[in-house]
């Protein structure tokens, strides 16, 4: 039986990835595992940056610095942030780096069930946390984007694009 994460993970591909066109500027904030770069650059997207605090990624480092890693502001088309916001605030910063009409696309916890996932987690149908959720928020109450869209998942989880 394959894990909750992993259905999550075709269907994350199904909903954030159509129509994003193939040169798009992307940059993922918490690159992790790789599963989303290995995605895109097997399925044809040719500028995709991986960014997270430990290696494998293309980019060591932490978003909220991201001029002392040599990026420049406005200069991504999308922003894939899958299960990152509820472990730091980094809204600002990815709003700083898309360019005029780029989507940051996240997905997060609802807040008030984030303890459903903690139990799914403990029973092996979800994956593991890698820090803290200590950052869990309502998607359509952050601030630094007017125009959003947001889908809850489940019952369990947020689903954003966020057009700049």
């Amino acid at each position: 039986m394959p894990l909750l994460s992993d259905i999550a993970r075709r269907k994350k591909i199904d909903y954030f990835l159509a129509g994003l066109p193939k040169a798009a500027r992307i940059l993922e904030v918490g690159a992790g595992g790789g599963w989303v770069g290995q995605y895109l650059r097997g399925h044809g997207w040719t500028n995709y940056t991986g960014l997270d605090i430990l290696p494998p990624a293309d980019l060591v480092g932490d978003v909220r610095e991201w001029r002392k890693l040599g990026l420049a502001p406005a200069s991504f088309d999308a922003v894939v942030a899958f299960e990152v916001v509820e472990h730091v605030d980094c809204f600002a910063a990815c709003h700083e780096l898309l360019a005029p009409g780029g989507r940051l696309l996240l997905t997060t916890p609802v807040p008030h069930r984030d303890w459903v996932m903690k139990v799914l987690e403990r029973v092996g149908l979800n994956q593991k946390r890698t820090s803290p959720h200590d950052h869990l928020v309502y998607l359509d109450k952050v601030p630094e984007f007017a125009n959003k869209q947001v889908k809850v998942v489940g019952g369990l989880s947020q689903w954003g694009v966020f057009v700049k």
